[in-house]
């Protein structure tokens, strides 16, 4: 009965490092960063790109340089994700980062540096979503943050 027991949770513990291992590498393997993107990454000429429609008054200005060229040769074409999705993925990665940007003693506030003004409940477009989205999946995948549950993924 004892051997029964120990031989029960021996399997158990084996079988949970195996899933988390297992689970480990493929997260890592997801984030593989190309050669194209690396260098778009390193690219120190700025960037200026301004997130607007003619349908809203919002406006987005992000300066990063290197974004605009992984916007048009990286990221996922626009009508790739339906504006529902982008929407809500944006909102949960609004509320981290503005998370981040109150606390500067926890998160580097050279990152973090303003917050973003964005709720659920407006409907900005969709290029506005679109542009908002891939910024962030751009800039958790340059800098190595993690603005959500999600991978962030190309």
């Amino acid at each position: 009965m004892k051997t029964k027991y120990t031989s029960f949770i021996i399997m158990l513990i084996v079988s949970t490092i195996s899933l988390l291992l297992l689970n480990c590498g493929a997260s890592k393997e997801s984030l593989a960063i190309s050669n194209t993107e690396e260098q778009a990454f390193k690219q120190v000429q700025g960037d200026t790109i301004t997130i607007s429609s003619d349908k809203t008054e919002y406006e987005i200005i992000i300066i990063e340089p290197g974004f605009n060229t992984w916007l048009s040769s990286i990221a996922k074409p626009e009508g790739y994700y339906s504006q529902n999705f982008l929407e809500n993925r944006n909102y949960i990665m609004v509320v981290e980062w503005n998370n981040r940007v109150m606390q500067p003693s926890r998160f580097d506030p050279n990152l973090y540096e303003l917050s973003i003004d964005y709720s659920n409940q407006i409907d900005y477009g969709y290029e506005v979503n679109y542009k908002l989205y891939n910024y962030f999946i751009y800039f958790q995948r340059k800098y190595n943050q993690r603005l959500g549950p999600f991978v962030p993924r190309i």
